[in-house]
């Protein structure tokens, strides 16, 4: 039997190396503060990609999901049934759809219950997480912290409420994010879900969640695991509309032999996904880089420098990022999968707020990935310029890809623009640009009549575990008692039955 890929932790801690995709799927975030990266990476041959032409989206994704997950690990009618389950949450039926627009190809990751691309992994993740604790996992527990500077927390909510045995909660910072994305979290009533509002920005609230999974008692108490881009599944799960759109464009344009890819970048996990689907042997040309003025990731792809700055409030708040989380991954290899370098690297940068590289680490950086910035008037005028031009609305942060595909002269027929949201959720920022706007969708437009539910926390890592805690402890006592109050019923029933059994055999007796 084939054996599934292992992963390893980035900073090389002996605890953290070779383990399963099941421990690295439910750690989320390794023990030494790393992030779990695959040992090795399988390979697809041209032959077996031209083989999956014909495939829909969920058996497409089984097979490149697949080419890590064996039957060891997950067996393949299981594996089949997650992603088919996860697929059929989508409104469409090709799940991300591909449109051609203004000579570029634009792939559409919004069709999922949120309108943001991250269902697509969160969808996947939920049912990875329910299939392994109805499996063994954690004694049937999961506590899941995130962090959300947008669209991962209402991704993450959907796709894990009403979970067995899951406790979800998700900050988010204070005033930080659209009124339409606190919407889609704050009105889920599941048990299950709690959505803290925390005075702070999303890197706030990152950092409560990774010094939160450094705390071994409290990680072990509560069983914590993590749905942010840090999670390995999600990472995974994206590769799946890279090679999904390479296959329709190359449907379409019979003489493109590498398509390009221009993604809006924040935490870096999408673009990754780009680059590791490249790693694995899909033809792949340039891999942009798209930012807004928080361009961490343009200044470390022009000239070497990752710096941290300031956070400043854009009109694409899920980009709004001065350390991307999943960077350290792509830090990893580019160290040539040398934990020792990386972890140095990221202790002077934890330290310091800096790191720069130069010379041949840098080329072999540029010639990975391309980069552009995007500021807020360029998004407002691209935004504006394909619903005058093209009929067809972009949200703030598609705008930045967009954009970035002009200003590096890609927008043809061999470059696809990843649109990340529906326009709908930044209603307010696409009014700068377009009025009146097209209608939204009703799933969204029916929110403002839903009740909202939320708690407020302060910028404090220890307050927010004790608020986890008591409402894990809450959930738990009160499914106790709902548990207790059914079996008396049912046990109720069964005397009554057993009792009426006897009532008509003694009513028997007596007529005969």
């Amino acid at each position: 039997m084939a054996k599934s890929v292992t992963y390893s932790s980035t900073r090389g801690c002996s605890t953290q190396k070779s383990i399963s995709f099941r421990s690295a799927v439910m750690r989320g975030l390794a023990h030494d503060r790393g992030l779990f990266v695959p040992d090795s990476f399988p390979t697809v041959s041209p032959e077996e990609l031209e083989s999956w032409r014909g495939l829909n989206y969920a058996d497409l994704a089984t097979e490149v999901i697949g080419k890590f997950v064996q039957e060891d690990e997950v067996p393949r009618d299981i594996l089949a049934g997650i992603v088919k389950k996860s697929c059929a949450a989508f409104r469409s039926e090709e799940v991300t759809p591909l449109v051609k627009v203004d000579g570029h190809y634009i792939l559409e990751l919004f069709h999922g219950p949120t309108f943001a691309f991250k269902d697509v992994a969160l969808q996947m993740l939920g049912n990875f997480f329910e299939y392994f604790l109805s499996t063994g996992s954690n004694g049937g527990r999961l506590a899941v912290l995130g962090a959300t500077s947008g669209d991962t927390g209402s991704a993450a909510i959907y796709g894990l409420r009403g979970k067995k045995g899951v406790d979800c909660i998700i900050l988010f910072p204070t005033g930080r994010v659209s009124e339409i994305q606190e919407r889609q979290m704050t009105t889920v009533p599941d048990d299950n879900i709690h959505c803290v509002s925390v005075d702070g920005t999303f890197d706030d609230c990152q950092d409560i969640v990774k010094a939160s999974f450094a705390d071994k008692e409290f990680r072990d108490h509560v069983k914590l695991g993590a749905v942010n881009s840090i999670n390995w599944c999600r990472v995974l799960a994206q590769t799946t509309y890279y090679f999904w759109s390479y296959l329709r464009v190359t449907d379409l344009e019979k003489d493109v032999k590498k398509v390009n890819f221009s993604v809006p970048t924040g935490n870096f996990g999408d673009i990754l996904a780009g680059y590791y689907s490249k790693r694995m042997g899909l033809p792949v040309g340039d891999l942009i880089v798209a930012t807004n003025e928080n361009d961490i990731l343009h200044r470390f792809f022009s000239n070497g420098e990752y710096h941290r700055e300031n956070i400043q409030k854009t009109i694409s708040p899920s980009m709004d990022i001065c350390v991307s989380s999943n960077f350290e991954r792509y830090l990893f290899h580019l160290s040539g999968d040398d934990s020792s370098t990386l972890a140095s690297w990221m202790s002077a940068f934890e330290s310091t707020g800096k790191l720069t590289i130069t010379g041949d680490l840098l080329s072999k950086a540029q010639a990975d990935f391309k980069s552009a910035k995007c500021d807020t008037t360029q998004t407002l005028e691209t935004i504006k310029n394909y619903h005058t031009k093209d009929d067809y609305m972009l949200c703030p942060h598609s705008a930045t890809g967009v954009s970035a595909l002009h200003q590096l002269n890609t927008a043809d027929s061999a470059t696809v623009a990843l649109a990340t949201a529906h326009f709908a959720k930044f209603g307010d920022a696409c009014s700068k640009a377009v009025t009146p706007l097209p209608e939204i969708p009703k799933e969204l437009s029916q929110l403002w009549s839903m009740e909202t539910r939320k708690s407020q926390c302060p910028n404090d890592a220890k307050v927010v575990q004790k608020f986890m805690e008591r409402k894990i402890e809450e959930r738990t006592k009160k499914h106790k008692q709902r548990d207790e109050k059914k079996k008396m019923i049912t046990n109720l029933l069964l005397v009554s039955a057993a009792v009426g059994v006897v009532a008509m055999i003694v009513s028997a007796s007596k007529r005969r």
